[in-house]
Parts: structure tokens; C-alpha cells; sequence
């Protein structure tokens, strides 16, 4: 073969760690080719110039002898890397500099500046960077001695902060930083920040706890279950709907052993969870400034929503991104609570996009921004509503940076969300001691479509196949798959639920076709993307939108008549549009909400507009202007 595949390793830590890239270059390729070629696989962009490679044996996996093989003599020319014995691995080095640019990154000594870029030699000290740095900032007339130099590593796990000492040269540090990793090297930042005396504050999110308690009940369970220490903790905010809790901790090992004896804490037999909540200065956020929170689902789109997340964290503050399966969406509300302006994206499926629009709607009051737009990343099966806002049928892998562009442009639209109360009339099976109580009333919100028989019973044979094997329901294509093959085992069966439920609309009664499904739908796109509803222009309704403050209700006759509609074929059969709705079931009917599927007992189904309308940004048709800012 032509080719060549090396082990790149950017570092002695990746050394250690024995974690390595491959690359595959022509045998007869150069040195600077190689060393192109190992920078791309890492994602650094630097000139190849500045970097050279060093050639190692497995032996110094354990002795990290490292021999430059680029000053050898028989290296000394531009010719191949390769030799009659080919390494078996390279390590990327920075060459040496005699002197070198910064960037120091002033933080809130003077918002509206990125950062400023200072020349500094050999004998550059922490000190006479402060020294050179403060004029540049308007600060000339202060003491040096007032401020410090912090490196920080913003990596896509955690933030890591170092206090620099004034003595220390800058040259070496860098030195250092780019010995133990090229990448870690492009992730650090030098901050320079005025001293201040630390005051220890940590703000622990408590979640997971029974709900609707007193501040002073939950004070009790956290004494009992978590030991807490009253001189050092005390509970700065309850949600009592959520059973969540935000303790202020005023001690470092407190804080670390409360966190961590709660991963391992039960409370009527349900696990509690903790989030680290970092404190936003809003204060000093800029008037124009409209800062992003970021929801991951990592769960969602196989492995796609946790690469993801480690990406936003990267080109964000990682304090802005917050993934769903540790808390839910309740820490990143608190920690954007004082925000005076800010928006929201929700990376995951409809059910995810649901489940954060019910818990804004729920602390909505608790916002100094009350009203945040919220843009989707879709990573479900279904995306119905992604597809409606622009946001597509689903993410297949475009650049993270690009989609943060495109939430900056969306246009801010709104939507109808629905409150649909479940009340029971006959009680639940499997009653204890043969005393029969009916369930309690329920309460669910519904964003794009409520479904009543065929369509809900096959929402209920994939979700209960989906918890069989888990691990098997992790692509699009799969998923569809399963459901076109629980769909095609119900073909031959045959209802009636136009006989065993009563519908009104407005409070009049309106009289049922013969079908086997009943839909209501607030967005023109169901079941993956199939116009529901149809085009056709009828002078019985109005023409539908998801901010009219109506649903439409269509009827299905059978899972061939749902194919049909799914393939563009045929539409839904049209019964009625409004605002208010009763639904009465005479048995037990498959129910399902934006996906969420169950056995409903007899009883009645009431569904209205729930509060205000949400504000969802929708991706502009435009070309995206910003991408090179």
C-alpha cells in the first residue's frame, strides 16, 4: 500500500492515557505533511510551522523517554518521516519561542472587550503581564499589586481555574500547558481579574424530593436524610410543585459531601438528585445582550445529543449548558432566573421539547425573563414540531457552530399549548381490599397532537417495545422501522370508536363518522411529518395555524388509512375545529399525548388552552449572514 496509518498523540497526557488518533498519509509524504496532517485530526488550525513531531518506542508508554527525531541528523533534510523502521507512534511538540502573543481575557474590568493581545519575551513574568496589561484596559492609574493572573481550562467535562504565581515566567507556563496537551493548550485562557476577599458560596440544586411540602418539611428530610450542618446550610429557595430545593452552602467539604451522599440517597424509595448551580452576575450582562441556555438530551438520537452537548460546552460558557437526564430543565431555569433577557435552545425530541415547555410554564413566574424564545435542535424520531419551526426532520450531524448562527437569526413566532385534564369516572384495575376508588383527575399539557384509539395503541405497542429492549431503539431508521411493523400486525383488526366515545366541541355535540382513530392536532405536521388536515381549502373551518387558538379534530379509519396519510396520498377525514373540548369515554381507550402513550379508563376528557402562548423561534428562509463574525 501507498499509505500509512500513524498513532498521533497531542501530549503526555494523551501518552499516559494511551488515547490516540489515527492518520493515514502517503509513505512518501514529507515532515510538514505529517505534522498537517496530525494537527487536522485534532482540530487545530495553527500554522504547521510552529509544530514538529517526536517519534517514540512502546517503552515510552511506561518511561516517557521521548526522542525528537525531527533534529537528528539523518532527519536533518526535508525528506520522508519514514525510515527502514517505522514508528509506531508520534507525539505533536510546539517548537520553542523566544517570544510570543497573548491573549488576556479581562473579564468584568471592561465589558464590551474580548480580550487584549500583549507581546511578552523570556523574562516575561505573571507580574509584568499585569503590569503591561492594565493601561491597555483604562487602568493605569492603579496598583498592580490589586490583581491577579488566572488560568483557565474551559474543557467539555468542567472548568478548571488556576491562580498564576507573579513570579512565574509566561513563556515556560505555555510551555508546559502545550507539553502536557496541543488541545489543552487551545482551551486555556488567561484572565486577568482584581482581587476581592473569597467569600465560599456554594449553590447546591436539590431535586428528586416528595412535592408540595413546607420550606420547613423539607428542612426536616434534608436533616435526617443528609445530615446537614444549619451553620453552614440553609435552603435559599424551595419548588414545591417540582419537590426541588437550592441550598447555600458556606463550606467547600460540606458542599463536597452533601453532593455526594446524595447521588446515594432515597426518599420514599425515589432517588434524589444534585446540580452544582453556578451564580450568574446579571447585573453585569449587558442591556443588548441576550445570553442562550442550552438543554441536551443526551438520551436522544443515539449517541448524537451527548456529542452535542460536549460540543456546546466547548463553544459556550459550559455553566450555560445543561444536560436534562441530571435534574431536568428546573437547574438551568434557576440559574438563568435573574437573567433580565434570554433565550432558550432545546436539543432532543418532541417529548423533550414538551417536558421543557411544561416546567418554563410552570416557573414562568419566578423569571425576571418570563417570556424566553425557544428554538429546537431535533433528535427524536418523530420531530413533528421541529419540522414545523424549519428546524428539520431531525439532526444529522451539521456544524454546532452553525446551528447557534441560525438560533441568532430565527424569527420569534408563537404557539398554542393545551391543557387536557383526564378525569376518571371508574376506578382503576387491581383495586386493594376490594374497594374500588376512581383514579385521581390528571392534568397533562399537549404542544402538537392528542390521539384517541389506533393511533395511541400504536404509540403503546412501540413504547412497550422500546422498554423490552432498550438498547436496540437508538437511530431514526430503526425506531420507524418498529413501528411500521407493530403497525402492519393491526390491519386486520377492526373497531368501532365512534361507538365508544361522545365528543363536543364548543359545548355542542357533534355526531362521529365511522373511524377507528380520533386526533386533535395544534401543528400542521403528524406522525413524522404527514399533513393530518390537508390543503384543501373548505369553507367550514379556517385555515389552520399554531397561534389561532383552536385544534383541529380528524379521524382516521384504520392503520391502512393512516399509511395513506403518512405517504402523501390522502388526508384525515375533517370533523370539527374550537377552542374547548369534552371527550367521553364509555371504556377503556389507548391514549396519547405529543407521544406519551396509555390505557385511559371511562371517564371524561376535557382539553383548553393553557395561559399564554409560548414563544418558539423558528429558523429564518434567509441566508445565514453571520457566519463568518
Amino acid at each position: 500500500s501507498g499509505k500509512q496509518t500513524l498513532k498521533i498523540f497531542d501530549g503526555n497526557d494523551a501518552v499516559k492515557r494511551n488515547q490516540f488518533r489515527l492518520i493515514s498519509v502517503p509513505r512518501i509524504a514529507k515532515n510538514e505533511e505529517v505534522v498537517e496532517a496530525a494537527l487536522r485530526a485534532y482540530y487545530i488550525n495553527d500554522d504547521q510551522q510552529e509544530y514538529e513531531l517526536q517519534t517514540f518506542t512502546q517503552q515510552v508508554l511506561l518511561s516517557e523517554d521521548v526522542i525528537n527525531r525531527n533534529d537528528a541528523a539523518e532527519d536533518s533534510n526535508l525528506g520522508s518521516v519514514f525510515r527502514e523502521s517505522v514508528p509506531e507512534a508520534w507525539i505533536i511538540r510546539a517548537k520553542p519561542k523566544d517570544e510570543e502573543v497573548i491573549r488576556i481575557y479581562p473579564a468584568w474590568l471592561k465589558v464590551g472587550m474580548a480580550y487584549v493581545s500583549l507581546r511578552v519575551n523570556k523574562g516575561g513574568t505573571v507580574q509584568t503581564v499585569i503590569k503591561d496589561v492594565l493601561p491597555l484596559l483604562g487602568r493605569q492609574m492603579e496598583c498592580f499589586q490589586n490583581f491577579k493572573l488566572v488560568e483557565v481550562l474551559m474543557g467539555s467535562r468542567q472548568v478548571q481555574r488556576m491562580v498564576l504565581d507573579n513570579q512565574e515566567l509566561i513563556l515556560n507556563r505555555l510551555k508546559d500547558i502545550r507539553k502536557t496537551s496541543i488541545r489543552q493548550m487551545n482551551q486555556t485562557r488567561f484572565y486577568i481579574v482584581e482581587n476581592s476577599k473569597s467569600i465560599v458560596q456554594v449553590n447546591l440544586f436539590v431535586g428528586g424530593l416528595p412535592p408540595q411540602l413546607s420550606p420547613e418539611e423539607y428542612s426536616n428530610i434534608l436533616k435526617e436524610e443528609l445530615a446537614i450542618k444549619t451553620n453552614v446550610v440553609s435552603v435559599s429557595h424551595v419548588y414545591q410543585a417540582q419537590g426541588a430545593v437550592v441550598l447555600q452552602i458556606s463550606c467547600f467539604s460540606e458542599a463536597e459531601r452533601i453532593y455526594m451522599l446524595v447521588k446515594d440517597t432515597f426518599v420514599n424509595d425515589k432517588p434524589l438528585n444534585a446540580v452544582v448551580i453556578p451564580a450568574v452576575m446579571a447585573s453585569k450582562i449587558p442591556q443588548n445582550c441576550c445570553p442562550l441556555l442550552v438543554f441536551v438530551n443526551p438520551k436522544s438520537g443515539g449517541l448524537k445529543g451527548r456529542d452535542l452537548l460536549y460540543s456546546f460546552r466547548k463553544l459556550l460558557n459550559p455553566h450555560q449548558v445543561f444536560e436534562l437526564t441530571n435534574g431536568g430543565p428546573l437547574p438551568g431555569f434557576h440559574t438563568f432566573s435573574k437573567v433580565p433577557s434570554f433565550r432558550v435552545l432545546v436539543c432532543g425530541g418532541d417529548g423533550t421539547v414538551g417536558w421543557v415547555l411544561g416546567a418554563l410554564e410552570e416557573i414562568r413566574h419566578k423569571l425576571v425573563c418570563s417570556e424566553p424564545s425557544v428554538a429546537i435542535l431535533p433528535l427524536g424520531t418523530g420531530n413533528d414540531l421541529g419540522r414545523v419551526l424549519r428546524w428539520g426532520a431531525g439532526y444529522s450531524g451539521e456544524d454546532p457552530y452553525s446551528i447557534l448562527v441560525s438560533v441568532d437569526e430565527a424569527d420569534d413566532v408563537l404557539m398554542d399549548r393545551w391543557t387536557i385534564l383526564l378525569d376518571a369516572e371508574e376506578p382503576a384495575e387491581g383495586a386493594e381490599n376490594g374497594i374500588a376508588e376512581p383514579e385521581p383527575p390528571k392534568i397533562v399539557q399537549m404542544n402538537n397532537y392528542c390521539g384517541l384509539g389506533i393511533d395511541a395503541e400504536l404509540s403503546l405497542d412501540f413504547h412497550h417495545a422500546r422498554e423490552e429492549e432498550p438498547g436496540k431503539f437508538n437511530s431514526r431508521f430503526h425506531n420507524k422501522g418498529v413501528y411500521v411493523k407493530v403497525g402492519l400486525q393491526k390491519i386486520s383488526h377492526t373497531r368501532n370508536l365512534h361507538k365508544d366515545i361522545k365528543l363536543q366541541v364548543d359545548q355542542h355535540e357533534v355526531e362521529l363518522p365511522s373511524i377507528e382513530g380520533l386526533i386533535f392536532i395544534n401543528i400542521p405536521s403528524w406522525g413524522s411529518g404527514a399533513d393530518l388536515w390537508g390543503s384543501e381549502s373548505d369553507n367550514r373551518f379556517e385555515k389552520p395555524r399554531i397561534d389561532d387558538g383552536l385544534l383541529e379534530v380528524v379521524g382516521v379509519t384504520g392503520v391502512v388509512h393512516m399509511g395513506q396519510v403518512q405517504g402523501g396520498f390522502r388526508s384525515g377525514i375533517r370533523i370539527a375545529q374550537g377552542s374547548y373540548f369534552r371527550v367521553t369515554l364509555l371504556k377503556p381507550i389507548p391514549v396519547q399525548v405529543d407521544g406519551e402513550p396509555w390505557i385511559q379508563a371511562p371517564g371524561q376528557i376535557i382539553i383548553s388552552a393553557a395561559g399564554p402562548k409560548v414563544h418558539m423561534l423558528k429558523k429564518s428562509k434567509q441566508k445565514q449572514k453571520k457566519t463568518g463574525s
